[in-house]
């Protein structure tokens, strides 16, 4: 009897020391909802406590809390942010144990495993395909909004939960408005969403912080995105907005005159590299100019981008590659003419900023000179998120320049006569 008093008087200890170090699992946007969901959303600002509340919520499955997990997915945007953030962090999955119940981290097969049997396997959501084979009956996503392949890695997961009575996800992330968020919060029969603010965990943060943070952006869109957890669809200083889109939406094009398909290049196909810019555009005989494709792609080689350029131009029966060259020209050309000599390419170098090519793009746009045939989402949310230091994630707005390029060749290029195709 006093061994088990002692035991439970050191494990009390022990925990007290846990909370006081890394905070105390008691807000109210940490405790799992109730009722019948799949996906638990948790939307936050820095520093709300996303990540501890995701890390708590696997604890409890894997000690098999109701309902209780033995196989689950632990998904980051890297590898290192995994290993750093969600399971070695000071928030993350071995902190939160007391000694005596950490699992064991073998980083070498990228798992944790737990005394009673219980398994979590990390993942990249840079390589999507490693999801597929492997099954789950819960998985914890962490930072969703920053995955490069956010939809491509989310699904291969969706397709692996299919362990246990009711599989389980819980996703915690600081807001972007990216299509796979917009259509989780929408989906209401399966999400449930709960938002915090940086404030609502001020007691663990540092008084400094919030005092400097909440000076320089309360207000501000990065503010509201950052420390208010809102999604904030447009930028205040972003060339282009919802509306004016929405605008200049189109349900087909006329007959074009000239098609041009315009290629912003990475500069290497290592993982984790730039998209390859692809857009398409062509010019009605009122001048107007018409997006009709954005094929963008990644993760390719220069063969593989050039070969799928090369079947949009054939696709569209276009008049031109447009090809930016400033990163490797000579390269550039040649990769495509080794593909097919016979297609012509009107080579472009960039002279100024992005920002400065693209306003008189923008202004166009203003002038009902553009129109979007159909909605393109993707690019759609780069062009409303480009400010004047660029896209709010710091990625190369690959979708942006390519239809910059498209556009100014048909709107500022030579002036070129119709299209004339030989028989």
């Amino acid at each position: 009897m006093q061994r088990q008093h002692i035991q439970t008087r050191a494990r009390s200890l022990e925990l007290n020391y846990v909370n006081a170090r890394f905070g105390i699992f008691a807000h109210e946007h940490q405790r799992q909802p109730e009722g019948d969901w799949t996906t638990w959303l948790v939307i936050g600002g820095r520093g709300s406590g996303k990540t501890r509340a995701g890390a708590e919520w696997v604890k409890s499955i894997a000690a098999g809390d109701v309902p209780s997990a033995k196989r689950i997915a632990l998904i980051g945007e890297t590898e290192h942010d995994v290993r750093e953030v969600m399971i070695e962090g000071v928030s993350g999955l071995l902190a939160i144990h007391a000694h005596h119940e950490q699992p064991k981290w073998i980083s070498s097969r990228r798992r944790l495993e737990w005394n009673n049997g219980a398994v979590a396997y990390a993942f990249s959501a840079e390589d999507p395909e490693s999801l597929r084979g492997p099954q789950f009956d819960a998985a914890w996503c962490d930072e969703l909004a920053k995955w490069r392949h956010a939809d491509a890695t989310f699904d291969m997961l969706q397709f692996g939960l299919r362990l246990g009575e009711r599989p389980r996800q819980v996703i915690t992330t600081t807001p972007r408005p990216i299509p796979l968020i917009k259509r989780l919060l929408k989906d209401r029969k399966s999400t449930v969403v709960t938002r915090a603010r940086t404030q609502a965990n001020a007691y663990n943060l540092a008084p400094a912080f919030l005092d400097t943070v909440l000076a320089r952006y309360a207000g501000t869109r990065l503010g509201r995105q950052e420390i208010d957890g809102e999604i904030v669809d447009d930028r205040p200083d972003a060339l282009w907005s919802r509306t004016l889109i929405e605008s200049c939406r189109a349900a087909e094009a006329p007959p074009l005159q000239r098609i041009v398909v315009a290629v912003d290049p990475p500069v290497s196909s290592s993982k984790g590299a730039d998209a390859c810019g692809l857009v398409a555009a062509g010019r009605a005989e009122d001048t107007r100019i018409y997006v009709i494709a954005d094929e963008t792609i990644a993760g390719l080689s220069p063969s593989g981008w050039a070969a799928k350029a090369i079947a949009l131009w054939r696709r569209l029966s276009a008049d031109a590659l447009v090809v930016e060259v400033n990163q490797g020209g000579d390269m550039v050309r040649a990769v495509i003419a080794e593909a097919d000599a016979s297609v012509p390419v009107h080579a472009v170098r960039a002279k100024r900023g992005k920002w400065l090519r693209a306003e008189p793009v923008a202004a166009l746009y203003e002038q009902g000179r553009v129109k979007h045939v159909g909605a393109f989402p993707a690019l759609e949310d780069e062009l409303c998120d480009f400010g004047l230091d660029g896209l709010s994630s710091g990625r190369s707005p690959d979708r942006l320049d390519a239809l910059v390029w498209a556009i100014a060749t048909l709107s500022f290029g030579a002036k070129d006569g119709p299209r004339i195709r030989a028989l």
